[in-house]
Order: structure tokens, then C-alpha cells, then sequence
């Protein structure tokens, strides 16, 4: 136990840096039939603070996985994970998987392919939570974790959704990519498979979550350095 209370500090200590970089938010929530703030902020800016945002989600999904992997995943279940079959929710989904397709999609292409990875975790993220919730001794770090992860993903949406708007034709925008639907789940799963489960949900949304930033970024170097922007 005293194991557990000392671990948590530390990850307590260093989640905090990462909770202070984002702690002005989008701001991009409809009030009114409206998006209030984010319209003023500069597309520039805007697309600055939306890879921000990214950056921390996936820090903080990969000390998710971590903690989780630590705490509750034996070494023979993690290479399990990778013989057992199971695929990523948003395997299906037209996104580019390799570096030459990423470079050659557009920007516009770029932008819903973040949308649509971030719009189709937010359920399962949700999901994850009430799952977390039933485990006896999951540690508060760890539903916190992932609790604020799904709360960042909202925000980033919406900062996508304005970025958009700002960058293509708002006529031609379509914003609703999260098909119902996209992933099954049992009711009560055996604690061993629910385990597996979770844990193969946090390391897909890690790679996502990667992929989102990646994305992003690969945006920002097209809009400043486009010819040398190789390495994303």
C-alpha cells in the first residue's frame, strides 16, 4: 500500500506541470448559437493552442497506460495483447496509416483526420471510466487520469471544429464523424478479459492520441516550412 501511496505522489507531481500548460482552456463552446472565443484568437494561435492541447493528451495517455500496465497487467497478458487479435476501434476508419501516405494527404484532409480519431474516442473514453470505476483497488491517479483525458478531448474538438471553419469553407464543413456503433461492448465481461480489454483501449487511444498530434503538427510545418517538413 505504501508502494502505491508513494507512486502516486510521484505521477501526482508529474502530471502537475502538464495540468498548469493547459489550464486556459479553448474555449471554443457555443453560447447561444455562437462559438464565443475562439473566433477572436488568430488561426495561428488557434492551431497552437489545439497542438497544445494534443501534445498534453497524449502525455497523459501514455502515463495512463503506463500506470495501468503497471498495476494491474501481468508481463505474459502484455505479449498476449499482441497475439490475441484484437485490433484498434478506429482501424476502420479512411485514415492514413503510413509516413508517404500522411505527406502526401491534404491540409484539409489532415484536419478530419483529427476529427474524426478525436470524436471516435470520446464514447469508449467515457466507457473506460465506468469500467475503471469497478476495479477494487484502481487508484484515484489513475481514474483521474483518465477522467481529465476525456474532458481535454471535448475541448479539443471543439478547437478543431473552429480551426476548421476557419481554414476551409464552412459551407462544405461536415464536423460529425463518431459512428455509433463503431465498437461493441459486453455488459458484465469476466475481470481477466475486462482487464485486457481496458488495457488494449488505453494503448489504441495512445497511438491515436500520437497520431493526433502528429497530424497536427505536420499541419503547423506545412503552414511555415513546407518543404521541410519530411520527418512528421
Amino acid at each position: 500500500m505504501l508502494k502505491y501511496i508513494l507512486q502516486g505522489g510521484v505521477w501526482a507531481l508529474l502530471l502537475w506541470p502538464c495540468l498548469l500548460t493547459v489550464s486556459h482552456p479553448l474555449d471554443c463552446k457555443e453560447e447561444q448559437g455562437s462559438i464565443s472565443r475562439c473566433p477572436t484568437i488568430s488561426q495561428e494561435k488557434l492551431l497552437d493552442r489545439v497542438i497544445q492541447h494534443a501534445e498534453v493528451i497524449y502525455r497523459v495517455s501514455e502515463e495512463s497506460c503506463t500506470l495501468f500496465e503497471e498495476m494491474f497487467v501481468p508481463f505474459p497478458m502484455r505479449l498476449q495483447r499482441n497475439q490475441a487479435g484484437y485490433t484498434c476501434i478506429t482501424k476502420a476508419l479512411p485514415i492514413p496509416s503510413s509516413k508517404s501516405e500522411i505527406q502526401q494527404i491534404s491540409d484539409t484532409w489532415l484536419l478530419h483526420s483529427v476529427l474524426m480519431l478525436v470524436q471516435s474516442w470520446i464514447e469508449p473514453l467515457v466507457y473506460l471510466q465506468t469500467t475503471l470505476d469497478r476495479y477494487d483497488d484502481a487508484p484515484d491517479l489513475l481514474l483521474n487520469k483518465t477522467k481529465w483525458v476525456s474532458e481535454k478531448l471535448v475541448s479539443l474538438e471543439q478547437g478543431v471544429v473552429v480551426l476548421m471553419k476557419k481554414m476551409l469553407d464552412e459551407g462544405m464543413l461536415t464536423t460529425a464523424y463518431n459512428e455509433h456503433g463503431l465498437v461493441q461492448y459486453d455488459v458484465q465481461p469476466e475481470m481477466l478479459e475486462s482487464v485486457l480489454r481496458d488495457y488494449m483501449l488505453l494503448s489504441c487511444f495512445k497511438k491515436d492520441a500520437h497520431k493526433m498530434e502528429t497530424f497536427l503538427k505536420l499541419l503547423k510545418c506545412r503552414q511555415t516550412d513546407k518543404y521541410n517538413c519530411a520527418l512528421y
